[in-house]
């Protein structure tokens, strides 16, 4: 089954010529099937090329999925038009009174400050909190997986001396997590960030598991079992030149980021780099669909009807 998005939404036309199925609204009614819903919460400046990385990972699933796109309606987007945020997405207080089978929150490139200090965090902390009623399991990215711990746990971050950035090798911790079916035992994950949750830090709950880290880089991904939450750190989702188009912003900007590590052939920024975490990223979301799909109620009024 193919996933379900507007029919103008610009993703659309990428995934297409990537051959990704996608469903027009008269066929998906066609079919008798319930499709699972599920909520992007798009908090990345570039709203389009985000929506494109993770309709790519949800859509490449055998199952139907109904994407919906959210906006805090607490900030106004200034690097995606007011034309398109009106098309294609919806403030979370319109549908707050819907249930999913599950949210993907995005990161945001606000890591330095202070979670009080960000424009939207009263509103964030009432969609965390609004996941334990109304979403069966929620995807936290980047910094959004650290905002989502410091809610439900208090555990801060830290920041990093110097931007980590590049290519890290990581491992697996808890052997034969659905999270990461399939996976190596070693493999390489972007990363692209300012601060950092430290392991040690991290409470002894029965509910939480860390699944993969780095030897280098740290902690990569944890399942809460409890709040049924996955923070994920780092960028499986990233296009193969994500890294080095934040390279040269950077380099623009007048910033001095190093090179993403282990990234351009021989640390040469004019060559072309190789992806080799591509298959990964469909693999981490698919397992999570496939989780999704084997744990949420068919009738979804019934998901969260116990709520913690």
């Amino acid at each position: 089954m193919p996933i379900k998005i507007p029919d103008d939404l610009p993703a659309r036309r990428t995934l297409e010529h990537e051959g990704v199925r996608v469903i027009a609204e008269h066929d998906a009614i066609r079919q008798d099937v319930r499709p699972l819903k599920i909520a992007l919460l798009n908090l990345m400046p570039e709203k389009i090329k985000t929506e494109t990385q993770i309709t790519r990972l949800v859509g490449a699933t055998p199952l139907q999925i109904e994407m919906t796109l959210l906006s805090t309606g607490s900030y106004t987007p200034r690097n995606t038009s007011a034309e398109h945020m009106l098309a294609f997405y919806q403030p979370w207080e319109a549908v707050k009174e819907e249930k999913f089978d599950g949210l993907i929150i995005t990161g945001a490139p606000i890591e330095k400050l202070p979670f009080e200090e960000v424009i939207y965090w009263p509103e964030l902390t009432q969609i965390f909190d609004w996941t334990q009623t109304n979403v069966h399991d929620t995807f936290n990215i980047c910094w959004a997986g650290q905002a989502s711990l410091y809610h439900f746990y208090g555990v801060n971050k830290r920041e990093l001396p110097e931007k980590r950035f590049g290519l890290y090798d990581h491992t697996i911790v808890t052997p034969n997590s659905v999270m990461l079916r399939g996976f190596p035992d070693d493999f390489q994950v972007p990363i692209s960030r300012y601060t950092e949750v430290c392991e040690d830090e991290i409470p002894d709950n029965p509910g939480l598991r860390i699944l993969a880290a780095s030897p280098e880089a740290g902690v990569c991904l944890i399942r809460d079992h409890l709040r049924r939450q996955v923070y994920m750190f780092n960028h499986l989702e990233y296009d193969t030149g994500t890294l080095g188009d934040e390279y040269r912003r950077d380099a623009e900007a007048g910033e001095t980021t190093a090179l993403p590590i282990n990234y351009f052939p021989d640390d040469d920024p004019n060559r072309t780099p190789r992806n080799h975490w591509r298959g990964l990223g469909h693999l981490l979301v698919g397992n999570w669909i496939n989780d999704l799909y084997q744990s949420t109620p068919y009738d979804i009024n019934h998901i969260r009807t116990d709520p913690l």
